[in-house]
């Protein structure tokens, strides 16, 4: 593969960390592979390979056990604090935070690589990846416990933590494949999709904040039921991962006009 020399060196090590699990990623993919224009899905499918976008999504976790892009896992998500301003977390799409991740920092160089060199594989598969992350309410976590990995939880009497729920758990819960589960986010969502194309960067941003902050203020008074758990927050991750496909499709659509 193509390496990404243009970026690469922003990436700095950390500790391993995953957002939506492999089936989430390929949902959002799916989602914005169908959103995508006719000439943008061609020249997707020529560098990638046909639904290459899908198949691909999942790579950037699957390379952190390789050496080949061995600094890439900070620039999975941002951790933010919690109880920062509306304004604030807007400012940090831009005034990149000193701890904490580099994801926003890392969309940024990408959407650059990718305006300069639109056939650049590697840098293609790896936003199609970390903008879904983008909208993952785990990836927008606490700093102070590790993206919520430090949240322990009983998940149908088996020990887990709060960002595994939301990376994988939630979403495996329907029983659904992930091109099950994209129709069904088109069936259910779909008339959201104008809404969600108008929002701004700083809107989808707030959003994602906002829901994280609700699930940190939930936990407490959570009672250890997996299925209420389920039944409360399912709506919630689908609808992020709609959003996430429908914003990729867009982001997409702009940058390989």
């Amino acid at each position: 593969m193509k390496r990404i020399t243009t970026f690469i060196l922003l990436f700095t090590i950390a500790t391993a960390t995953f957002a939506w699990g492999p089936k989430g990623h390929r949902i959002v993919a799916q989602v914005a592979y169908d959103n995508l224009n006719t000439k943008v899905r061609k020249h997707v499918d020529n560098v990638l390979g046909k639904q290459g976008m899908v198949y691909l999504s999942t790579w950037p976790d699957e390379i952190k056990s390789d050496t080949i892009y061995p600094t890439s896992f900070t620039c999975h998500y941002q951790d933010l604090p919690g109880g920062m301003t509306d304004a604030q977390v807007a400012a940090t799409l831009t005034d990149y935070p000193e701890e904490g991740g580099e994801l926003f920092m890392a969309l940024d160089s990408l959407e650059a690589v990718l305006t300069r060199q639109p056939d650049c594989h590697d840098a293609l598969v790896f936003y199609v990846h970390m903008m879904a992350d983008r909208f993952c309410p785990m990836h927008l976590a606490h700093l102070d416990d590790k993206g919520g990995n430090a949240v322990k939880m009983k998940w149908f009497g088996q020990n887990t933590n709060l960002h595994s729920v939301w990376d994988s758990k939630i979403i495996e819960n329907k029983g659904f494949s992930y091109t099950e589960y994209a129709k069904y986010l088109y069936n259910v969502y779909g008339k959201q999709r104008k809404e969600i194309l108008r929002m701004t960067d700083e809107q989808t941003l707030l959003h994602c904040y906002h829901v994280t902050d609700a699930i940190y203020q939930y936990h407490p008074t959570w009672s250890g039921n997996a299925y209420h758990y389920v039944y409360y927050w399912a709506e919630t991750a689908e609808y992020q991962m709609y959003m996430a496909g429908i914003k990729l499709a867009q982001s997409l659509n702009t940058i390989l006009k």
